[in-house]
């Protein structure tokens, strides 16, 4: 454990701590690295240390603590033990993760939920022979809901894109960014608002949630949206294998059977779609918001970019000994299923 991180713990601050999780017999600790106020703390994070307490008769909690590391060090932050339990967002990390793209792709029907259960089925199959977690025990599955374009310049068009400054979160995102002629820049979400605040960029590509979530209805009053959405973001949430090792047997099997696979990740697709309808619902009464919904030929010339956007990542996975069209078909039907 380097000595930022070790610094970082100690400064760290606490934001769930009740006293089911002072009278647990074993208290976890949970890094996440948004706002206090962002679905992932306020929905996400209680809603699954509720179902850990409630599979495990209250022997296990968990508390939340914010500032132990920077997004794309949460991975490296539970496998050092500095911390129990994290979520990252594959995209921060190019190369380390390519089976996670196949959830971002553009073209799928379905929301949030049916995506993230889907996403876990896919995984179980067909993603997981690629280890893309190891290290560390993979405990749920997720993706946000449609991703779009908000920009601080009015965006009518998809010609009017070209040459957009935009924080692309990496991924799949980053992919269509090329494919559009953005000009791509790479900041965590949490520097979102102030990038946007100083005109270091003129959009970003997320869901809904972040007009809410990130503030975007202050700093980026356009919403530029394309039906089913330009893309997906990939999400896992990870816990310390030695931490799972060390509990009693019988609690892992609880965790194992009630808890952590497809059910934690349904619970994380229906707070995903909760808190884009939030963003949603913040956008239109703002008052001085504008949205932009795609015309009919650009919906279909997008769909001519997404089809190549696919193939290239299809390919990629296929490239590592998975067969790609199979597990892609498998995210659809599932979703189509649900």
């Amino acid at each position: 454990m380097n000595k930022f991180i070790k610094l970082a713990a100690a400064a760290a601050v606490a934001i769930t701590a009740g006293s089911s999780a002072m009278a647990a017999e074993h208290n976890l600790t949970i890094s996440s690295w948004t706002g206090p106020g962002h679905g992932i703390n306020a929905i996400m994070w209680p809603n699954l240390i509720k179902m850990i307490e409630e599979a495990t008769d209250g022997k296990v909690s968990a508390e939340v603590k914010l500032g132990l590391a920077p997004p794309p060090a949460q991975m490296d932050l539970v496998m050092d033990g500095a911390a129990d339990l994290t979520i990252i967002f594959h995209g921060y990390q190019p190369g380390r993760f390519v089976g996670t793209k196949l959830i971002e792709l553009p073209g799928y029907e379905g929301n949030a939920e049916a995506a993230s259960v889907a996403y876990w089925n896919v995984h179980e199959k067909y993603l997981s022979k690629l280890n893309e977690h190891r290290g560390v025990k993979l405990i749920g599955l997720t993706t946000h809901g449609p991703g779009q374009i908000h920009s601080n310049k009015e965006v009518k068009t998809l010609a009017d894109l070209d040459g957009l400054k935009t924080r692309l979160g990496g991924g799949v995102a980053s992919d269509v960014g090329r494919e559009l002629g953005l000009i791509g820049i790479q900041v965590p979400a949490p520097k979102v608002y102030e990038t946007l605040a100083s005109d270091s960029a003129d959009a970003v590509a997320m869901p809904w949630e972040g007009r809410k979530g990130f503030k975007l209805t202050e700093v980026a009053k356009n919403v530029y949206e394309m039906p089913g959405g330009f893309y997906r973001g990939s999400f896992a949430f990870l816990m310390s294998q030695e931490t799972f090792d060390a509990l009693p047997a019988d609690i892992q099997k609880a965790l194992d059977e009630k808890v952590f696979g497809a059910p934690t990740s349904r619970m994380l697709g229906a707070a995903w779609d909760e808190i884009d309808d939030i963003g949603r619902t913040a956008t239109e009464e703002a008052g001085d918001n504008v949205i932009t919904v795609a015309s009919e030929q650009d919906i279909k010339l997008y769909g001519l970019y997404a089809g190549e956007i696919r193939k290239k990542v299809l390919a990629e996975i296929s490239e590592l000994g998975v067969d790609a069209q199979a597990a892609y078909d498998m995210v659809k039907s599932d979703m189509a299923a649900q």
